[in-house]
């Protein structure tokens, strides 16, 4: 599976690929993996990728344009 808003978030924010796998702590390599769709994302990473950028995990799949995260359950 591809995720182009992966990297579309990243290059928003002007951010390397090195200083996000720093951010959400992986390996260079790993998140390169995931960016270009060489492997999957897995769901805690995605998680992690969705808190980074202050965005729902429906956008990241691309299931809807809403980057707005929902409210925490509580």
């Amino acid at each position: 599976m591809h995720y182009p808003r992966i990297r579309d978030l990243r290059e928003d924010a002007d951010m390397t690929q090195q200083q996000v796998a720093d951010a959400i702590f992986l390996h260079k390599t790993t998140y390169v993996r995931y960016e270009s769709g060489v492997r999957e994302v897995p769901f805690q990473v995605a998680i992690a990728l969705a808190k980074f950028y202050h965005v729902s995990l429906d956008y990241l799949a691309g299931l809807t344009n809403c980057m707005e995260p929902p409210e925490p359950v509580e």
